[in-house]
């Protein structure tokens, strides 16, 4: 009791500094001032929130980028409602992708896929699949490569290759296969297919995987609502969120951070601190060092990307424009990569319920043609590219608005893993600092990823000893619902060290669920039970002629006898029991094996569906994830 005491005095006197007011820093903020402890959250921003603020302007909201409100990490989902309260909606989802002129529904649903590519076409899609798993790309170590092996390359031609390449700005030759694993986490065209059978079949309602795609949470005012609600919260029990502060130089001297000096209204103030959290992107980390780290710490930094976003709000003199959320736009013709329909996240993001407000999100690099063109031009590029495709009349556009979000997406390129070990490597030398969410990570997280970060950095703070790096690195991570969520971190092994409250799928290990079946019904030595079936069966005609021959009698037993029959020269005699054992031990030994051989080859297909099925939410939100 005197070393707990102890320990939670000392915890009183930390004093917690905290990089970033997006969800990972403002979730780390929360958590400690519920364990009582101060911290000081530096944004270098005007706004809290990060990439999941709401822009108001003139009384229409908007996100940069949509925000869905999901997670099965029960502890987020926790802190979501708890901050929220009856400001938490339910919201049922519709996105369609936008191709060729065609509105093809997403998750895809068969008829009007089928209807929409043509039945010659889709011919060619299930042939090119077939080849794919004939002869798969070898090595699978790029984007394309990896889609194309589970899908077909005419597939990924038709849908992924543009789309992605639009979203990140490389060629997707150059974009990591690990990136595809982690986010997508495994699928294939079956699924597809599957899942859009099932889907038009109501009769097999409860057949379908469980999951939160069909329908999401999200705050009544947007998710900005709620990063506001935890900043208020935080500065309310004697923390700090200090905006526009820009972070200059960050001390680092006998294996911790000292302090950091951050620039806020035109004056430099010195900050100290005994714990430091940053969310800042991880490139801008290393170049705040000082001292300066070795040449190749900052060339890793340097080798670090990251993609930039824009959105222009456009503002619609209609009541209805198109029931979607979101649309995706497949259209090499345009630039936009998505449309958000604000209205149908929530009617209080629209004053005026005879309006529309529609977000056009443009992905770009800071510097470049889209990311310099003044808003009035990116306005009426917006409102060119919503006429080429027919979905709005230019005359119906009242006024317009842009916001730039710079550094939203950390790259996965070819180069991007060996940085991020060399950094990681040499910032673990700092005890007193961590890195939490997504650009502090340089790890495209959800949002909820991001908080759990935050979460288990607080945990560590506090004494524990949580490698925030293993959130989200299980392979066979997915959204369904495989388990009870209230399952306690005491039923887990290996993960409960990382991930205390998350999905039992993740919860696995390595191997996932495949790897949990796989553990339960192990593979079968087929020819040790054949040996053993053999040697028994041999064994028990054995002994059984010895103990009738033993007997002796008149008549010695006549109905094994009948076993002459099937077994050559067989008789109760001497000679004849070691006739029966070779006869019984060959037809054990070919039964033995061929159950053995059997119940693998079931096994090993039971398995297989089973990692299907678990993947198959996956694939119903395989272009979210891009």
């Amino acid at each position: 009791m005197e070393s707990e005491s102890a320990s939670l005095n000392n915890n009183k006197h930390k004093k917690v500094v905290i990089i970033g007011a997006g969800p990972a820093g403002l979730t780390a903020a929360y958590e400690l001032s519920k364990e009582g402890l101060r911290s000081v959250v530096l944004e270098k921003d005007s706004v809290v929130g990060g990439i999941s603020r709401t822009v108001n302007y003139k009384g229409y909201r908007f996100d940069i980028g949509g925000h869905r409100f999901f997670t099965k990490v029960r502890v987020v989902e926790d802190m979501w409602e708890e901050i929220m309260g009856d400001d938490f909606l339910e919201r049922k989802r519709l996105s369609r992708i936008y191709y060729k002129n065609t509105f093809f529904y997403y998750p895809f649903r068969l008829p009007n896929a089928l209807w929409g590519l043509g039945i010659g076409n889709s011919i060619m899609i299930v042939l090119s699949y077939i080849k794919s798993q004939l002869f798969p790309f070898k090595p699978e170590d790029t984007f394309d490569k990896w889609v194309s092996n589970r899908f077909g390359k005419r597939l990924y031609g038709l849908f992924f290759k543009t789309y992605t390449e639009k979203v990140w700005g490389i060629p997707c030759e150059e974009i990591s296969a690990e990136w595809a694993a982690q986010r997508i986490k495994g699928l294939s065209l079956l699924e597809a297919l599957k899942n859009a059978l099932i889907q038009e079949r109501p009769s097999n309602k409860d057949r379908v995987v469980k999951t939160l795609i069909d329908s999401f949470h999200y705050p009544r005012l947007g998710p900005g609502m709620m990063w506001e609600k935890v900043s208020d919260t935080v500065t309310s029990e004697n923390s700090e969120v200090i905006l526009n502060a820009d972070v200059e130089i960050i001390y680092t001297g006998s294996g911790k951070v000292d302090k950091i000096d951050v620039l806020v209204e035109g004056k430099i103030q010195e900050i100290e601190g005994s714990e430091f959290i940053s969310s800042m992107p991880i490139r801008e980390l290393i170049q705040k060092l000082e001292p300066k780290p070795p040449k190749e710490v900052s060339h890793a930094a340097d080798m670090l990307k990251y993609r930039d976003f824009l959105t222009v709000s456009l503002i619609i003199n209609k009541k209805d424009v198109f029931p979607d959320n979101w649309i995706y736009i497949h259209d090499p013709r345009v630039k936009m990569g998505r449309i958000q329909n604000f209205k149908n996240w929530s009617p209080d993001m629209v004053p005026d319920q005879e309006k529309t407000c529609l977000g056009l999100e443009y992905f770009c690099f800071e510097g470049d043609g889209l990311w310099t063109m003044s808003d009035r031009d990116l306005i009426n590029l917006a409102r060119k590219e919503l006429e080429i495709m027919g979905l709005v009349d230019a005359r119906e556009i009242e006024d317009g608005s842009v916001v730039r979000m710079p550094k939203a997406y950390p790259v996965y390129d070819s180069t991007y893993l060996d940085a991020v070990n060399i950094i990681r490597d040499f910032l673990s030398q700092f005890r007193n600092l961590q890195l939490v969410g997504r650009n502090g990570m340089h790890k495209y997280n959800n949002q909820d990823h991001s908080m759990l970060t935050a979460m288990l950095a607080v945990k560590n703070i506090l004494g524990g000893n949580y490698d925030l790096w293993k959130v989200n690195a299980d392979q066979e991570y997915h959204e369904e619902v495989l388990g009870d969520k209230s399952i306690e971190p005491k039923d887990y092994k290996e993960l409960s060290k990382t991930q205390p409250l998350v999905p039992v799928a993740v919860a696995q290990g390595e191997g996932g669920v495949e790897q949990t079946i796989i553990s339960v019904f192990a593979g079968i030595d087929k020819l040790a039970l054949a040996l053993s079936v053999g040697a028994v069966s041999g064994g028990a005609i054995f002994i059984a002629t010895i103990l009738l021959i033993l007997k002796g009698g008149s008549v010695v037993g006549p109905n094994l006898l009948l076993l002459n029959q099937y077994f050559i020269g067989y008789s109760v005699s001497i000679e004849g029991a070691f006739i029966g054992l070779g006869y019984s031990f060959l037809w054990g030994f070919i039964f033995g094996w061929l159950f053995a051989y059997l119940r693998n080859l079931l096994t090993g297909f039971y398995v297989y569906r089973v990692k299907k099925s678990a993947e198959l939410s996956s694939f119903r939100d395989f272009i979210d994830y891009i």
